[in-house]
């Protein structure tokens, strides 16, 4: 059974910096590309950030790139989001999620997601 369990989550102030984890189990974690979501209260789910299997490609939205990195440790099963000069607007539930390497770079959906991890920038 697939789990990914996210942490790091907390309150920060605008133009802080959070990083936010993401362990696997269940899975290779080799084989999987590994993305970042997020939820703003009343909004839809958002793609962030994904990286590939291998960690030798990423992919951002336009509205984190250069502020956010996504990384990875196939050796512990766990992804990383360094999130710098953080915006009120950013607040909200980020969830990690995971779909096999089958779906090729970037894929179109994610077949696992973990449970998230509340993120708030006070202003």
């Amino acid at each position: 059974q697939v789990q990914l369990v996210e942490s790091g989550g907390g309150l920060v102030q605008a133009g802080g910096s959070l990083r936010l984890s993401c362990a696997a189990s269940g899975l290779t974690f080799s084989r999987y590309t590994m993305g970042w979501f997020r939820q703003a209260p009343g909004k839809d789910r958002e793609f962030v950030a994904a990286i590939r299997w291998d960690g030798d490609n990423t992919l951002y939205s336009d509205f984190v790139k250069g502020r956010f990195t996504i990384s990875r440790d196939n050796a512990k099963d766990t992804v990383y989001l360094q999130m710098n000069s953080l915006k009120p607007e950013e607040s909200g539930v980020y969830y990690c999620a995971a779909v096999h390497r089958l779906n090729g770079f970037p894929p179109s959906d994610y077949g696992h997601w973990g449970r998230g991890t509340q993120v708030t920038v006070s202003s």
